[in-house]
């Protein structure tokens, strides 16, 4: 069953202080709407300088749309009062020169004419200035577009290439066999690696899988380390990459398998890694990917979608469920437990049901639209 929905001025909050809070804040907002008038420039400039100077202070992001409202407003009074002095002076300018011939310097005395002189100097430097700051700001500019594009040409290089190494056999070795060590005395014989990742296993051993969502972006292989930093900003090669990686949590296992496997990404505005997963907000896009293929490197899978939720990380000591620490439940009570948070939390009801004995996806990503914010999507392993 789907969240119950407790929005503000368009915005949603899931928890209840959340939710007074903004309350709280459109409360305030209309109490100063009511005794200004917003179409007059004289009055929003001076809201505006209030609250700069601190006079209102709000709790939510409700609080924050009103101040960026203002700011706006501010900003087109201004030009709009610029535009008006500009056609004035260009009107003034027009006569003067219509009503009879242009003014030099030797139509002023010596000490007005060096008063002059002196502006014009000042007025000089300055245009000098500003072209050479504008000259700077373009070469950042242009610099960083430049990375950008280096990045994003590469990564798309580089997984096209992994793509076709993923089937490849160039550096298998069918012989192989990988034994883990754990604790001190037991050891375990891990099963063949998929004959289809032996390359890609060969070429960096940290690859733990594939994930892979029809008609998306989405089909990157899966990495793993032994923390959740590494991948943040680096790519497959072990190369710095500001995309990063699709990565398991360090504290997943894909064999034996944990209850519930955990993938990171980047939520990156150029739509790589997980930038287009927020798309599962919307109940048709979720209808027409509700899909999900991740092969871990021991065997494949198929999963169907559960559960689509914003959350927020946490501080260590709060009391709450964490979505991301979700790895194992210690009993089916618990495991209900947490399904039961998550499916308060869905934005949506997709009517599929788990059970406790299910093995799980979560992959998650950066939500921008609140601080610290996680966008989850949860699915059942069906195959």
């Amino acid at each position: 069953m789907a969240a119950e929905k407790q929005t503000v001025s368009g915005r949603q909050f899931r928890t209840k202080a959340d939710y007074e809070a903004a309350l709280r804040d459109k409360k305030k907002i209309d109490i100063i709407k009511s005794k200004i008038d917003m179409k007059n420039p004289k009055d929003v400039l001076s809201l505006y300088e209030q609250m700069q100077g601190g006079a209102y202070r709000f709790e939510t992001v409700v609080g924050n749309d009103f101040d960026d409202e203002i700011y706006e407003l501010v900003e087109r009074y201004k030009r709009q009062e610029n535009n008006g002095k500009g056609k004035k002076n260009r009107k003034k300018s027009h006569k003067a020169i219509k009503g009879g011939r242009k003014l030099s310097l030797e139509d002023f005395d010596e000490d007005m004419r060096r008063e002059i002189e002196a502006q014009l100097k000042t007025a000089e430097r300055r245009r000098r200035l500003t072209v050479l700051f504008c000259s700077l700001c373009a070469v950042v500019c242009f610099g960083y577009f430049f990375v950008y594009y280096f990045y994003a040409e590469r990564t798309s290089a580089n997984y096209a290439e992994l793509s076709k190494l993923k089937n490849s056999q160039a550096l298998s070795n069918p012989e192989e066999k990988v034994i883990v060590v754990r604790g001190e005395q037991e050891e375990i014989e891990l099963p063949d690696i998929l004959s289809e990742y032996k390359t890609l296993y060969n070429k960096n051993k940290k690859l733990i899988g594939w994930l892979k969502i029809d008609d998306t972006i989405i089909d990157y292989p899966v990495m793993q380390t032994s923390n959740n930093e590494y991948y943040l900003t680096y790519n497959f090669n072990q190369e710095y990459d500001k995309n990063g990686s699709i990565f398991m949590d360090y504290q997943c296992k894909a064999y034996p398998r944990s209850q519930n496997l955990i993938l990171y990404g980047h939520h990156m505005k150029s739509g790589k890694m997980f930038g287009d997963l927020e798309k599962y907000a919307k109940e048709s896009y979720y209808k027409e990917h509700s899909v999900i293929q991740f092969d871990t490197i021991y065997e494949k899978g198929t999963y169907q979608v559960m559960y689509v939720f914003r959350a927020k990380v946490l501080k260590e000591n709060e009391i709450a469920f964490k979505y991301y620490q979700f790895i194992n439940a210690n009993s089916e009570e618990e495991f209900n437990s947490y399904m039961k948070e998550m499916a308060e939390m869905s934005l949506y009801d997709t009517g599929v049901t788990v059970e406790y004995g299910d093995e799980l996806l979560t992959l998650s990503t950066c939500d921008n639209s609140q601080t610290d914010g996680r966008f989850a999507v949860v699915a059942k392993r069906i195959q």
